[in-house]
């Protein structure tokens, strides 16, 4: 589905994207976007991560997990498989 909708170029060339479009596309604060130029036509699309690998180098920190952490759970895992129920 087409929507459209008129915004005012502010200073520094600024585009504010209206609320309910920004909604739609789920865009985030912060988020990256592609802009590019096509047949005289602006065209801007959200950037997304598309693989764990690519979220876990260029994503948000989110959490952060200690080796003895990492350690006692790879040793109950592995205890499970030892020792089945």
């Amino acid at each position: 589905m087409s929507q459209e909708v008129e915004v005012k170029v502010e200073k520094k060339f600024a585009l504010h994207i209206p609320k309910a479009i920004a909604e739609r596309l789920d865009l985030r604060e912060g988020g990256k976007m592609s802009l590019c130029i096509e047949d005289n036509k602006l065209i801007l699309e959200p950037k997304r991560i598309k693989h764990a690998v690519e979220l876990a180098v260029k994503g948000k920190k989110f959490a952060s997990v200690s080796f003895e952490e990492i350690e006692k759970i790879s040793q109950e895992e592995q205890g499970k498989y030892e020792n089945p129920p």
